[in-house]
């Protein structure tokens, strides 16, 4: 089988390189030249380290920036150069994070785009950029005899190399290490290497990855040490029945190889000693009661691995291995025989200080924050990572799908798409050949992607053929083989709920796995609509999941001399006019840059949860529940379940379950220990009929697990035991006093009320302006409580889907509505007075109404009707219905019934819980979205509150439940396109706040019956689903306003 692979590799590496020679030939630049990907590189290998010597080349180098090819020196690399004029820069580092040339953030195109022509293989030489960089390193006595090479482990775009002035080799491809053998070029004591790095090279055509274009070393460089006679290359396939196959590649003097396999708690379990032949040694052991490695289950053993020649042990190595398998059966991807559930992320290599330098601690603290957030997968988009991040994903249990560092998306998909061009087959099938055979061992890597968005043609069929004669563990995919021939995953991206539903609807003869390689676009205030992904995924068995786009914002810390803040998150544009930009498409993260969760994040958690809690009323009334355990290789022995009852919000009874070993796939009643009657004793109550009732269950590891500590909580559920009815609004209080002067037309009275020593009374007065047709003014006990009249609002500020779908521009005539008034009256009734106005029509669309009925206790009994003006049919999509005022900024505490605590909307509240909270209104804005955006809404609203210190303000209740916000800022004030500013930046917005001083700034309160969902699908054109749209027909909504005291 070993014999065949490599001839099969041969035979496709010979006719891709017959280019690279013909190229040769012709004396083409290597920077320049396709078929030249590499000279003097040593060949690649699994990852794996001997006990050899290390000497890390990390640190501050010497470094020279120039603005193109033609303006370097040549000579920079010679020993005697004098380079006491260059600057620094640390190693690693990428260049335009110190201060070397601009960052530029594209999705689509070459960083070169609009300003020089795209023709490959040739780059610009213009702003092609090339850093040169020295340092000197010693080597001891004890390097002597051994050979001794350089790694570096990315380079972008390319990397030349000298040591002690002389040319060592040539290295592409930026996201894989390059190795060379220096032995014979450097000499006990002290040695000058010397490194040359492009901007751009012909390698740039397959790098148009949807990220920052930045340069420079961003892994560890370093000097290492082998013995003469080594192990050259390990391969292991362990399968989930516990055989191991090894194999081995060997210096030719190496008489024997010595495999050992330890279990997870070191000891021995299987063993040989195989003799080498022509550099080959290769066997088979069993290892009983294997232990298999999922990411539910990472049970990793340790392979051994020694060398022998004729005089004993030379070189030995540790690789850690998992046992498990994995293949296609009737069109379900199965990991040890489960379809699992990819529950995933796709994930840049990218730190919002350092760019794309990343640390073990920073990697540590995403696979953290996934657990955390119940994600499963990772596809590395676009291109392989650090090694020691698959090691760290088989250490703690995460699935990888490796993808190969292909991107020419800037070309197109057509026929001038490079996956058709011979000149590019050898660049092409050498990124995928050295991607698996890096990576080959690491059993987190269930499924290979030759790439993404390359368009699709013979290169990539011929890279498929390469790699299944590679690896027959592992299936191959590739995006945009769009589910044909070359793919064994149907992996498309952003198919829409119907596109998924219709796929695997299908005979499963006909069709493959479907696992969106990216769907759910989180871009800002996005994921609306992911339960109703996960509703699909949990119903058909053919769909397994997919990797939502993506894990982390790609904005970049900056300094900030903005009123507020001392920093802000960047993004495309804003570094200068010149270059190109896609300007905040790089932040797309369930998380910020800065690693804090996104208000979404809770919805991903929530749905990707592996606990699923349900029960009738009836039932969890009488506590019981059904838990379905959704894991498939765990039970649930390892959880406790803590639960609560709530009655209007507060906690009444609350007690825990250790967990059942309820079975992988399978449901179980779990009794907690109630009953109704005890929570009507608990609560005080005769009946719960005319209560908000819920039961919150929450499931927590009784002992750490991986990162995750114990008592971490893993999933939660609420359950509705009993929803009150909606209060019918009546009110007895009488009418108010009255009186009209000019256009104020102004109401008076005094509202009795329980304070918090005796009956209290306070007075209140409201001000209705006719000119203006609001209630302009309301004062309690002498304090004014509005500071902008109560208004209808017909719009939010633009969320990121919204403006990709131009929703903006659809909605102009309700974003730009002008509420003047057409007319107004003041009626008196038996029990209070009827303030009735209407407005102008909105165009032909629409017109509003209002009544307002006011009381002798000061209560405003609100009416907004949104009625056809003659053409409402045609008025578009609208993006609430509702009203809006302002209140002075010292009413700063938001208290409501309805869902929380985060944010949410109509279609992302499947993980708020219905509950009582008290909030801080200067918390409400997520500072997190990198532009400012509507932000702040809560759902399902059944009462809420804003008041002072002192506990007094307004209380706002409807005949339905409805949606509501109180923030510090206008919805203006957050929306780019009111702003003017698509470079605007959320956190510049947050000195308008006055968190400091609150009372300088104000409070926005907005209530809507209706507000438009969020939408996931994608951010380029998608709308939320029918049934979250606010679609153009009349509305009523009822509402009221009364003063509230302490």
């Amino acid at each position: 089988m070993k014999t065949i692979f490599r001839l099969l590799v041969s035979v496709l590496l010979a006719g891709a390189s017959l280019y690279a020679a013909q190229a040769r030939d012709s004396k083409m630049p290597a920077w320049q030249d396709p078929g030249l990907v590499q000279e003097n590189r040593e060949p690649m290998t699994a990852t794996f380290e001997t006990d050899g010597l290390k000497l890390s080349l990390n640190g501050v180098w010497k470094f020279n920036w120039n603005e193109t090819p033609s303006s370097r020196p040549l000579d920079f690399f010679k020993v005697d150069y004098e380079d006491g004029a260059w600057g620094t820069i640390p190693v690693p580092g990428m260049w335009e994070l110190h201060g070397y040339g601009d960052p530029v953030y594209k999705n689509v195109g070459y960083a070169w785009c609009g300003n020089f022509a795209t023709n490959p293989p040739y780059t610009p030489t213009e702003r092609n950029y090339v850093g040169q960089y020295r340092r000197t390193f010693d080597l001891g006595q004890e390097w002597k005899g051994k050979d001794i090479f350089l790694h570096i482990g990315s380079a972008t775009s390319n990397v030349r190399v000298w040591v002690n002035g002389k040319e060592v080799g040539y290295s592409e491809d930026s996201k894989l290490e390059a190795r060379f053998n220096i032995t014979k070029y450097v000499k006990t004591g002290e040695n000058l290497i010397a490194l040359e790095i492009f901007r751009w090279c012909d390698g740039t055509y397959l790098e148009d990855q949807d990220f920052w274009r930045l340069s420079g070393l961003a892994r560890d460089t370093y000097v290492f040490s082998r013995e003469k006679d080594r192990i050259e290359d390990v391969r292991v396939v362990a399968d989930s029945e516990g055989k191991a196959s090894l194999y081995a590649e060997v210096s030719k003097n190496v008489t024997s190889v010595d495999f050992e396999i330890l279990d997870p708690f070191g000891k021995s379990v299987a063993s040989a000693k195989v003799n080498a032949a022509k550099k080959i040694a290769q066997t088979s052991l069993q290892v009983p009661s294997v232990k298999q490695w999922s990411a539910e289950t990472p049970w990793l053993y340790t392979l051994k691995v020694t060398a022998y020649n004729k005089k004993g042990a030379t070189e030995n190595t540790s690789i850690q291995i998992g046992f498990r398998d994995v293949r296609i059966e009737n069109a379900q991807l199965l990991v040890n025989g489960r379809p699992v559930l990819i529950k995933g992320a796709n994930r840049h290599e990218m730190n919002p200080y350092k760019g794309y330098v990343v640390s073990e601690a920073d990697m540590i603290r995403d696979i953290l924050l996934m657990k955390q957030m119940n994600i499963n997968a990772v596809r590395t988009c676009h291109y392989p990572n650090d090694p020691l991040w698959y090691s760290l994903c088989d250490k703690y249990g995460i699935y990888v799908v490796d993808e190969a560092n292909i991107e020419s998306h800037g070309m197109g998909y057509g026929d001038k798409s490079l996956a058709h061009r011979d000149d590019y087959t050898h660049a092409h099938l050498e990124r995928m050949k050295r991607m698996v055979q890096r990576d080959f061992n690491h059993p987190s890597i269930i499924v290979w992607s030759m790439g993404n968005e390359a368009g699709h043609g013979q290169n990539f069929l011929k890279g498929y053929e390469m790699i299944k004669s590679m690896d027959q563990s592992r299936p191959v995919q590739y995006e945009r083989a769009e589910g044909g021939e070359g793919t064994d995953i149907a992996c498309p991206m952003y198919y829409d709920y119907a596109a998924c539903e219709k796929y695997v609807s299908r005979d499963p003869g006909t069709i493959k796995p479907l696992i969106q390689c990216e769907y759910a676009h989180a871009m800002g205030n996005s994921m609306g609509g992911l339960k109703e992904y996960w509703d699909l995924i949990r119903r058909y068995p053919n769909y397994q999941g997919g990797f939502i786009w993506d894990f982390v914002d790609q904005a970049l810390y900056w300094p900030s001399d903005a009123l507020g803040t001392d920093h802000v998150f960047v993004f495309g544009g804003d570094f200068n006019d010149y270059d190109p930009s896609d300007n905040s498409f790089c932040c797309n993260g369930i998380i910020a840059a800065d690693r804090t969760y996104h208000p979404h994040a809770y919805e991903v958690a929530y749905q990707y949860r592996s606990i699923l809690t349900s029960a009738s009323a009836q039932d969890a009334l009488g506590g019981k529940v059904n838990v379905y355990n959704e894991n498939f290789f765990i039970d649930l022995s390892r959880y406790i379940l803590h639960w609560d009852v709530e009655v209007d919000g507060t906690e009444v009874l609350t007690g825990c379950v250790s967990m059942p070993a309820v079975a992988p796939q399978q449901t179980e009643i779990v009794e907690l220990g109630y009953n109704e009657a005890d929570i009507m004793e608990a609560a005080g109550l005769m009946d719960l009929a005319d209560h908000d009732v819920y039961l919150n269950v929450r499931y927590v590891l009784k002992r750490a697990d991986g990162l995750l500590s114990s008592g971490s909580e893993v999933a939660y559920d609420q359950i509705c035991l009993n929803d009150a009815a909606m209060e019918p609004f009546a009110n007895e209080s009488g009418l108010p006093e009255y009186q009209q002067d000019g256009d104020s037309h102004v109401f008076a009275g005094t509202m009795n009320f329980d304070g918090v020593l005796a009956d209290r009374a306070s007075s209140w007065k409201a001000v209705f302006d006719a000119s203006v047709g609001s209630l302009v003014s309301y004062e309690l006990d002498g304090k004014e409580l509005i500071e902008f009249p109560l208004v209808p609002c017909l719009a939010r500020a633009a969320t990121e889907n919204d403006l990709g779908a131009g929703q903006d521009k659809r909605m102009k005539h309700w974003r730009e509505a002008q509420f003047k008034v057409a007319d107004f009256a003041v009626a008196q009734t038996d029990s209070c007075y009827c303030v009735s106005l209407s407005y102008e029509p909105i165009g032909d669309f629409a017109q509003i109404r209002m009544t307002y009925n006011v009381y002798a206790d000061g209560t405003v009994e609100g009416t907004e009707e949104f009625v056809d003006a003659g053409n409402l049919a045609n008025g578009k999509l609208i993006g609430r219905i509702g009203m809006e005022f302002a209140m002075p900024g010292e009413y700063s505490t938001l208290e409501y019934f309805g869902n929380g605590p985060f944010e949410n909307y109509c279609d992302r509240n499947s993980s708020a819980l219905m509950g009582h909270y008290v909030q801080r209104v200067e918390d409400q804005f997520h500072y997190g979205y990198v532009r400012p955006q509507e932000s702040g809404t809560k759902t399902q609203i059944k009462w809420m509150r804003v008041l002072d210190d002192n506990g007094a303000g307004f209380q706002i209740t409807s005949d339905v439940k409805f949606s509501a916000s109180a923030l510090p800022f206008h919805w203006k004030q957050m929306d780019v396109r009111m702003l003017g500013n698509n470079q605007a930046h959320s956190l510049e917005i947050k000195h308008l706040a006055c968190e400091d001083k609150r009372s300088e700034g104000k409070t926005w309160v907005n209530f809507d019956l209706v507000q438009m969902g969020l939408g996931c699908i994608n951010s380029w054109g998608a709308w939320p689903l029918m049934e979250h749209l606010v679609v153009p027909v009349e509305y009523t909504f009822n509402f009221v306003l009364a003063p509230v005291n302490n």
